[in-house]
């Protein structure tokens, strides 16, 4: 029988220590043999406690899973009312790590101790909840309500030397913490009084702390964009300054059941799983090893090459970068020290720190390095003749048995395998822009890729901090397949009555940080055209705005105006363009509900969506809204684009994309087959993790 709390005696101290390794998450029997332990220590006389935990860190927090599902009592408010209720000293030995409910245990004792080094947070706004078990009423009583909010708000650790001057911690120490915690705890054996319970801290608030509270609220949740945890969050704190600490838990315990009901929560969920499952590729044998790799050459300085770099960098991978000429490269380099430069500035890096990764970082304009080189990712512009013609060169150069990745976005990895003599090693990594930020990285397997570049490429992008999500071979991948399907219904959209701003008004109301148009300008609307030309595709309003020499911010002007901050502004000439094009193509224009934008925006993502998944390109739903979020600027609190038509349920999606077909005569909005068959069923894209939609 497995025992998840470790009762010792130690005379008058006793020791519970967590046992449900490897995280000591707070599941359902935890919290029960908790709970006894408590009583049972207290039947006994123990007249202090000490609570730790056993392997790698103190606690990680509620278990995930147990989320939006019924509970067993006790809940984690009632273990720890019963450590409220102890008599004696109640002391938190936390060690490595203490997250959320592992935070809010520690919140519940009257002392808190922390090994060197150890981190604390209360991270629930990231998946859609508040911290429900005390932790937005006691964390207000013990620091202060601005500085918890702000810990509650933004969800990020804060070390231990940290927290103990914010008054979390009590005592950082060196050294072993159960016996720094049983040491304590006889210490003070004959005085708990000294230390008073959390819930007995702090006081009302008067007008004034309101009014600066709820100014700080304004300025902190202004970004939230229709996410409500951040909001409910200050609410909850906001409590703890006009109630008594009984009826702020019992408020906090109804918006923490709320939330946890939620679809932003489930959708939160539902990515963070994602995320995990994404990482098992189907059909990959467990038993083979990545090739060594030390040393890798990125082709090309650009902002692609040049992001990789710094990403090689910034993990300690020593990475060199070829272009052309020294100019170019020149330009390149300086970069990527000026972003450095940047995130020193702004006191987020240390400037030691940042010559450490200036170190790994190299340059040159000669290929001849490739020779050295365990890994080369190609980063040059779009174009499949200068790539091949490029790969060819590099299969000379590079020792046999080393992977060959492009960074294309689009082309067929396949056609440029083919200019090698090694395509088993020849894959896509498609990372995402700016590369040092983004942390998406499409691996693309080709028909010739071998599980050992597969392997290969994966353990590189765990390497320098990317999320690796492995998908097949055809044009545009996964999440450039899928936007390319809505810029034809944005270009109607347009033309029959919207404007740009209308677009992104609405998808930035859904939670994008930008706009499809916006976000065009910001990636320079000559990208798009070049794309188009290469697929003989036409887009009448893009088209004009190109030819206008509107190509996005970088000319000041695109979809919209730029001042010299780079500030959008609507522009008369714009709207003049799209009424022309309306007027030649013969269009009345309408006015279009958010409603119809919305769902003319992301309805054809999730039909091509569906034929990804048919095709095999994307091995489950769930690893394309792991991609749009990560890689896309997709709001995680929104699931992904799969989680949302599983929102609207596969009977209405068929319904409607068969309506827009209908109504723009057009074949690509026919709902794909696995569309239908979901239909038909009634089941949904994103099963449980392991299952495949069919």
């Amino acid at each position: 029988m497995s025992t998840f709390v470790e009762h010792e005696r130690h005379g008058a101290v006793h020791l519970l220590r967590l046992a449900n390794p490897p995280v000591n998450t707070l599941r359902n029997e935890l919290r029960a043999e908790l709970m006894a332990a408590i009583g049972a220590a207290q039947g006994e006389g123990a007249r202090a406690l000490v609570i730790s935990g056993r392997g790698r860190m103190f606690s990680a927090g509620a278990e995930l899973r147990e989320h939006g599902k019924p509970r067993p009592p006790p809940l984690l408010p009632d273990v720890f009312a019963a450590l409220d209720d102890f008599p004696g000293l109640t002391v938190a030995a936390i060690h490595d790590t203490a997250m959320g409910g592992g935070l809010e245990l520690g919140l519940a004792c009257r002392v808190r101790l922390a090994t060197r080094g150890t981190r604390v947070a209360l991270p629930e706004v990231r998946r859609g909840l508040i911290p429900g078990a005390g932790g937005t009423q006691r964390l207000p009583r013990l620091i202060g309500a601005l500085p918890a909010l702000r810990m509650i708000l933004s969800g990020d650790p804060v070390d231990a030397e940290a927290a103990r001057q914010l008054g979390i911690i009590d005592q950082v120490v060196d050294g072993d913490i159960e016996a720094a915690g049983l040491a304590f705890a006889r210490e003070h054996l004959g005085a708990p009084e000294r230390f008073a319970r959390v819930r007995d801290r702090g006081g009302l608030a008067d007008a004034a702390a309101l009014a600066a509270f709820d100014a700080e609220v304004a300025t902190l949740t202004r970004r939230s964009r229709g996410q409500e945890s951040p909001l409910r969050c200050a609410e909850s704190v906001r409590n703890a300054l006009t109630m008594e600490f009984d009826a702020g838990i019992a408020a906090e315990r109804a918006i923490s059941m709320n939330l946890s009901q939620g679809e932003q929560a489930r959708a939160l969920r539902h990515v963070f799983f994602g995320e995990r499952e994404a990482q098992r590729v189907i059909n990959l044998p467990e038993d083979v090893a990545p090739l060594p790799v030390a040393r890798v050459v990125v082709i090309g300085a650009g902002t692609m090459g040049g992001g990789i770099a710094m990403s090689c960098a910034n993990f300690g991978l020593a990475v060199t970068v070829v272009e052309r000429d020294a100019a170019a490269l020149e330009k390149g380099l300086a970069r990527c020290h000026a972003n450095w430069q940047r995130t020193v500035d702004s006191g987020k890096l240390d400037a030691a720190e940042m010559q450490k990764r200036a170190a790994l970082l190299s340059g040159s304009t000669s290929l001849d390095v490739v020779r050295e080189a365990d890994l080369v990712i190609e980063a040059i512009f779009e174009d499949m003749e200068v790539k091949k013609q490029l790969f060819a060169e590099l299969d000379r150069l590079a020792r046999p048995g080393i992977v060959l990745a492009s960074n294309t976005s689009t082309l067929d990895i396949d056609a440029i395998a083919s200019a090698t003599t090694r395509p088993a090693l020849v894959l896509g990594m498609h990372f995402f822009s700016p590369a040092n930020v983004m942390r998406l990285l499409e691996i693309v397997r080709g028909k010739a890729s071998s599980d050992t570049a597969i392997v290969t490429a994966i353990e590189v992008g765990k390497r320098v901090g990317k999320l690796p999500v492995v998908v097949g071979n055809c044009d545009g991948f996964v999440g450039n397949r899928m936007t390319a399907k809505r810029s034809p219904q944005i270009e109607r959209l347009l033309i029959e009555g919207c404007l740009p701003q209308d677009i992104d008004r609405v998808m930035e109301a859904y939670g994008m940080a930008m706009g499809p148009l916006a976000t065009g300008d910001l990636a320079g609307l000559d990208i798009g055209a070049a794309a188009r030309k290469r697929r003989g595709t036409i887009a009448p309003v893009a088209d004009a705005i190109v030819a206008a020499g509107r190509l996005g911010q970088k000319t000041g002007a695109g979809y919209y105006r730029y001042d010299d901050k780079r500030r959008r502004q609507n522009d008369p000439e714009v709207e003049r363009l799209i009424l022309e094009v309306s007027r030649r193509e013969g269009v009345t224009r309408r006015a279009i509900t958010d409603d119809e934008i919305l769902e003319r925006v992301l309805l054809p993502m999730v039909n091509e969506g569906a034929r990804i998944i048919e095709e095999g390109i994307a091995q489950r739903a769930v690893d394309i809204d792991v991609i749009f979020v990560n890689g896309f600027g997709w709001p995680a609190w929104r699931g992904g684009p799969m989680f949302w038509a599983d929102t609207l349920g596969s009977k209405k999606v068929c319904e409607r994309l068969e309506h827009y077909a209908r109504v723009s005569d057009s074949a690509d909005l026919q709902p794909a087959p696995l569309v239908r068959r979901l239909a038909e069923t009634g089941a949904t894209f994103t099963l449980p993790p392991g299952q495949r939609a069919a």
